[in-house]
Order: structure tokens, then C-alpha cells, then sequence
């Protein structure tokens, strides 16, 4: 338990620290109004139509800070609140998930390989923590294929964190578009693009944070799984 604790306390602080930040800056940038008065929806279109993007969709979506670019269906999706509101906060989040569309257009490498393993991740993160369990729990009971199994866990959920990883340069990489597209424009003031900066900047601390944690559960598994190796 000491060692678990160890591995995943330090990463769960971070990650109530970025969503405390998401949150508080979400919430201090909302009620600061953009340059063009445009809301989320009005940016995205335009940001999306200057970039050689028209044929993207833009809908809305339920949830809280819910937006994302899907890049299968070609469609940008915003949350209410980011959609209809003309603040600094909205067309920050906006600029970030239309650099997701510039990048798929562009085949940006790093966000290519990530849909690619998004099924196998998303697979990985909900069973192999099952897995090592039940392979754990055969190998309690002198089963000797159930530290195979209990691997076979782990492989899996190193999948997702191999996805974690590669998240990171896609996610930076698509704040600092959204950065340059937002500098110099006639959507936020110099000051204004302050705000921009902190929102996503919060967002993307959340990433990190992501990534510590599920890098942390890996080692705990390696680790554990290791010592009853080594008991045989």
C-alpha cells in the first residue's frame, strides 16, 4: 500500500491542482470579453474558413468544457458555454481545437499515430487493470499461468501509456497554433492574449498530469508484479 501511495499520490495532487487551475482560469476569462466580440461558435467558424478549413463543421455538444476536434467525422464540437459566450476564455479554447483540425489537414505526425492507437488505448486502460487483477488472483491460487495473464495486464495498459505520452506534443503543439493564430489577429488584444495563454496552459498541465499518473500505475505494476516473479 506504502508503495502505491508512493507512485500515485504526487500525481493525483498535480492533477487536482490543474483542474483547480482549468477551472479558476476558465472561470476569470469568461467574464473578459474577446477584441472581435465574436463567441466561441462566430470564432470558430471564422478561424476555421481563414485556415483553409471550411468544409469542417462546427456543432454543439453536450457537457462542461466538453469541446473536441473529431477528426473521422470532420467536425469541431463545442460545449454550450464555450459556444455562446464572447469571452478571451472561449476563443482560446476554440484556436486550440481548430490547430486539431490544421493538424489533421496537415497529416501532423504525432496526432496521426494517436487516433491510430486510440482503440487499443482506450481497450487498454479499461481491462488492463482488470487483467493484472485477475491474473493476480489465479496466480494466488498457485495457478502459474496467472502471472502470464497479470502481464498480459500490464502490456495492455502500457498502451495507454504510450497514448498519454504521445498526447503531449499533440496537445502543445496545438495551443502554440493556437497561439499564432490568435497573435497579431483582430480577434484578442495583445493583453487579452495573456488570458489565452493561461487557459490553455492550465489545459494542457492537465495532460501532464494525466501522464504521471498513468505512468505511475505502470511502474506499480512492473514493480509488483516483478516481486512475485522473483518469490517463485
Amino acid at each position: 500500500m506504502f508503495l502505491y501511495l508512493l507512485f500515485m499520490l504526487p500525481p493525483l495532487a498535480l492533477m487536482l491542482y490543474a483542474q483547480w487551475r482549468v477551472s479558476s482560469s476558465f472561470k476569470k476569462y469568461s467574464k473578459v470579453g474577446n477584441l472581435a466580440g465574436l463567441s466561441g461558435l462566430q470564432a470558430a467558424r471564422r478561424l476555421l474558413d481563414e485556415h483553409g478549413l471550411a468544409n469542417i463543421q462546427v456543432e454543439l455538444t453536450k457537457g462542461k468544457l466538453s469541446d473536441h476536434y473529431d477528426p473521422r467525422a470532420k467536425v469541431l464540437r463545442l460545449s454550450p458555454e464555450v459556444a455562446n459566450t464572447a469571452s478571451v476564455a472561449s476563443i482560446g479554447i476554440v484556436a486550440h481545437e481548430v490547430g486539431h483540425a490544421v493538424q489533421d489537414r496537415e497529416f501532423y505526425a504525432p496526432l496521426k499515430v494517436r487516433n491510430s492507437l486510440f482503440p487499443v488505448a482506450s481497450f487498454g486502460s479499461q481491462f488492463g487493470f482488470i487483467l493484472v487483477l485477475v491474473g493476480l488472483f489465479l496466480y494466488g491460487f498457485s495457478l502459474s499461468f496467472g502471472l502470464p495473464v497479470a502481464w498480459a495486464g500490464v502490456a495492455l495498459f502500457a498502451v495507454a501509456v504510450i497514448f498519454s505520452l504521445i498526447t503531449l506534443p499533440v496537445e502543445f503543439n496545438a495551443s502554440s497554433r493556437a497561439m499564432a493564430m490568435l497573435s497579431g489577429g483582430s480577434l484578442v488584444s495583445v493583453r487579452e492574449s495573456a488570458g489565452v495563454k493561461a487557459v490553455l496552459g492550465a489545459a494542457a498541465l492537465t495532460y501532464v498530469a494525466a501522464l504521471l499518473q498513468a505512468v505511475g500505475q505502470l511502474l506499480y505494476f512492473v514493480l509488483m508484479l516483478v516481486g512475485f516473479g522473483r518469490n517463485d
